[in-house]
């Protein structure tokens, strides 16, 4: 029954992209913070949902309108 894939818990893969993020920011602050959620989402084969759950609670949409 060992096809190469292991079974993961859920949210397995979520936690340790969100980890990878961090760990890559807290080494490079400067970088795109979309651009490595784009690449976790990859990295770590995220399904649609759990992409868009990344996007809104971390990406950087503006969440409320700036003056001017």
């Amino acid at each position: 029954m060992s096809d190469g894939q292991s079974v993961q818990p859920p949210g397995e893969k979520m936690r340790r992209a969100l980890a990878w993020v961090g760990e890559c920011l807290a080494d490079e602050p400067q970088r795109n913070r979309l651009t490595l959620l784009r690449e976790a989402e990859i990295r770590f084969d995220l399904s649609p949902a759990e992409c868009e759950f990344l996007d809104q609670n971390f990406g950087c949409r503006r969440r409320s309108q700036h003056h001017g």
